[in-house]
């Protein structure tokens, strides 16, 4: 089920008001039903892997904490290892990794055949299956005790709002909060309603829009003039980024209508100014992940810098490959890791001549200094865009080189089909109001901004927030580009 169909606009309040009026104790088991009907409405099939995901890390979690033996204990964690990462590779990479070996050794001139396995990729199982090894893991660490109930246990993994496309919460965040009960509070009802619109603007007023651009030009970049090529680059940044953290904003507001807090995921990173700022600010959830469960455990028995620098391009070549099966994938995995290490490693340099250029004590320079940091930063996280976006090197190529070529600036080399001047400016201009209401949210809980104002105020931001979505919003019921990871 998609949050943004006519199918969610009737579960949600459906399953939110039975929430409210049944007692707290029983709150659980409905809540685990609608997830399950919600994952199921899909495809009910795949329910057998939540739920085997689910009994295997219960069980382990059980196991690990019954002994103290550490042989017993790891037993029990490489269980839980070898199932939830064993499916993501079956149902996600074993094609890919068959395919990419027969390539490989077909150079050598090596027959390798395999058998292609005609599976459809799980909705949302890059997420689940990190939730669960995360509990896990910090089972056997100590970090967590195991969770004894079974049904609070299954809802923690299959909790619908961050089910699908997260973001990944930790059992020691999330699972306290399926505790407490959570009483009807108006404030924090309309609180929520007004994130959910937000991220039903990101998605359906911006990313569905510009999607239109962007699937065009990119389905044929050689077709286009560097124009095109560019104002696309420029469209899929924001629509990835519209598309993922609208998500997002709708996951983590029905969470709160409900009385329960789901971490933030994304704090502005179109407006960074270098590469470790951008991962603190993009798809935090997973960054994180990578950090505790990945980069940590290696960066303490790797030590020297340049033992370091080649930590941190394994962990981004994980981050590519965990969002898909593809080499545009793997390839913007490494590029974002090649950055920041060369970011990291002139960060020296590139301060000295800093200080010589916009001096510390120059306030109009700073500020200038500022601006082209976050230019850079914006187009750094466009060219990673690039290459995540196309679907092969043959697209790459033709993007790198074509964005230079015919800048002749008239509406044959601008506009394309079904997407002209009056598309372009409402595109550009929900653009810049989503960077304008990013900016006051960065600074401000902007919900409670909102919910403070007078009563006349106060509804004509909700009126004008509906107005905008429902007139300016493009339909079609398009899935959530991370849905396929």
């Amino acid at each position: 089920m998609l949050f943004n169909s006519l199918e969610f606009l009737v579960f949600f309040p459906l399953v939110a008001t039975i929430y409210f009026l049944l007692p707290h104790k029983y709150r659980a088991y409905l809540l685990l039903v609608a997830s399950y009907f919600f994952y199921g409405y899909w495809k009910v099939e795949y329910l057998g892997l939540i739920i085997l995901s689910t009994l295997v890390d219960y069980f382990a979690g059980i196991g690990i904490s019954s002994t103290k033996k550490k042989s017993v204990r790891k037993i029990f964690l490489l269980s839980s290892l070898t199932v939830n990462l064993g499916l993501l590779f079956i149902f996600k990479y074993f094609n890919f990794v068959n395919e990419s070996i027969q390539t490989a050794l077909g150079f050598a001139g090596v027959n390798y055949s395999y058998t292609t396995l005609h599976v459809l990729l799980p909705i949302g199982i890059s997420f689940y299956t990190f939730q669960t090894i995360s509990y896990t893991i910090d089972v056997y660490r100590g970090k967590v005790k195991p969770e004894r109930n079974l049904w609070i246990f299954a809802l923690y993994v299959s909790f619908f709002p961050q089910l699908v496309a997260g973001p990944i919460e930790r059992a020691s965040r999330l699972i306290p909060q399926f505790y407490k009960k959570m009483d009807f509070d108006w404030d924090r009802i309309r609180s929520g309603l007004i994130l959910v619109l937000w991220g039903f603007f990101k998605k359906i007023v911006i990313a569905d829009r510009v999607g239109i651009y962007v699937d065009q030009v990119y389905s044929q970049p050689s077709e286009y003039s560097g124009i095109q090529l560019l104002i696309a680059s420029y469209f899929f940044a924001y629509q990835i980024y519209c598309d993922f953290s609208g998500y997002t904003d709708i996951a983590r507001g029905t969470a709160r209508v409900l009385g329960f807090d789901l971490m933030e995921n994304f704090r502005r990173p179109t407006v960074v100014r270098s590469a470790n700022e951008f991962w603190q600010s993009w798809h935090i959830s997973l960054t994180k992940w990578m950090m505790d469960y990945v980069y940590y455990p290696l960066a303490r028995k790797f030590r020297s810098p340049v033992q370091r620098a080649f930590v941190v391009l394994f962990v981004f070549f994980l981050i590519g490959a965990w969002h898909g099966a593809a080499w545009n994938f793997i390839f913007f995995g490494v590029y974002s890791g090649i950055i920041l290490i060369f970011g990291q490693a002139t960060r020296p340099l590139r301060n000295k001549i800093a200080e010589h250029i916009f001096p510390k004590d120059s306030p109009k320079a700073q500020t200038i200094y500022k601006y082209i940091q976050y230019f850079i930063g914006l187009n750094v996280f466009v060219v990673g865009a690039m290459f995540f976006r196309s679907s092969s090197s043959q697209n790459i190529y033709y993007l790198f080189t074509g964005i230079f070529k015919n800048w002749n600036f008239t509406a044959h080399n601008i506009f394309v089909y079904k997407f002209e001047a009056y598309e372009l400016t409402i595109a550009v201009l929900a653009i810049i109001a989503l960077e304008f209401g990013e900016r006051f949210r960065q600074y401000y809980n902007a919900e409670n901004e909102i919910l403070k104002l007078s009563l006349p105020k106060r509804w004509a931001v909700y009126y004008l927030m509906i107005f905008v979505v429902v007139l300016f919003g493009e339909y079609g019921v398009t899935p959530f580009i991370y849905f396929r990871f």
